[in-house]
């Protein structure tokens, strides 16, 4: 199974774009990238807007040449409805059911999605909690489960791709794990790879509570220690605050522990981490506008 992250927080924009290809089939889940509109009371640099730019082009690519599409919430770092459409002509589109467990801000979005794609698709699938296969490839989706530690902010899925030999989980935007059942998917299904998005500790003490994030630590670290884990990418809401890595030691420590590789999606790929948005004060300080 190749597993090419193609944008990420740690590169640079709001996103958790990623594509994977089996020996079945070409897959890429959640193709939108974004940058935050304010962030320390600036809007994005003329940098992160050519980033953007760069990672928008970079996820047409792949998703161009990908046969699946995956949507595992309606947020637009995750898609984008007003952009490109083409890319999901003649495709497989799996989403987020629209009309279950799904708040009034995503049930709109997902109403204009829906409508501006039309039938360009091959197929649309509601894919909450369903398993689907192609060759020796399963697709495997949780229930819905909550963005974040409450419904809010509405629902997303959570995706394992299982080849036979290797199982990949994606979490979308858990916001942790906080939660069981956000938890108990990924332990339940022993992944070999994990992308996570992580705790939003840069909101920490007012937007996520410091018990939310304590006990996401905790779930991270009962996964590094129940599940047959090579790498765990931690990457998008937690790569916006510049301590990420100091919050975390206490999991990154028991992963080293395990042989288990505890890596941004820049890591992964070889290249440096680069935190746009959570540096966006010093990139006006140091290329003024």
């Amino acid at each position: 199974m190749k597993i090419i992250p193609i944008a990420f927080d740690s590169l640079g924009t709001r996103s958790m774009a990623t594509f994977v290809q089996t020996d079945d089939i070409k897959i890429f889940i959640d193709p939108g990238v974004s940058l935050a509109p304010f962030r320390y009371s600036l809007p994005p640099h003329p940098l992160e807007l050519q980033r953007l730019d760069e990672h928008w082009n970079r996820i047409l690519n792949y998703a161009k040449k990908s046969e699946i599409l995956i949507i595992t919430h309606y947020h637009y770092d995750h898609h984008n409805p007003d952009e490109n459409l083409e890319i999901y002509e003649n495709k497989i589109v799996f989403i987020k059911n629209p009309k279950e467990k799904i708040n009034l801000s995503q049930r709109e979005r997902s109403s204009y999605f829906l409508e501006k794609i039309g039938n360009l698709p091959k197929q649309i699938n509601f894919a909450d909690g369903k398993t689907f296969e192609f060759g020796g490839t399963k697709i495997k989706f949780s229930q819905p489960v909550f963005h974040g530690t409450n419904q809010r902010l509405g629902y997303v899925i959570e995706v394992l791709i299982d080849d036979g030999d290797y199982k990949f989980i994606h979490t979308s935007d858990v916001e942790g794990p906080s939660q069981k059942d956000q938890t108990d998917f990924i332990l339940e299904n022993k992944p070999n790879l994990l992308i996570l998005d992580g705790p939003l500790s840069y909101m920490l003490g007012y937007r996520y509570s410091y018990e939310s994030f304590n006990q996401s630590i905790e779930n991270m670290i009962k996964i590094i220690q129940n599940s047959p884990l090579e790498i765990l990418i931690i990457d998008h809401h937690f790569l916006r605050d510049l301590k990420w890595d100091k919050r975390v030691r206490k999991a990154s420590e028991i992963a080293k522990e395990k042989n288990v590789k505890f890596q941004t999606a820049a890591d992964f790929l070889g290249k440096q981490i680069d935190m746009l948005e959570a540096n966006r004060k010093e990139l006006y300080k140091r290329y003024p506008v």
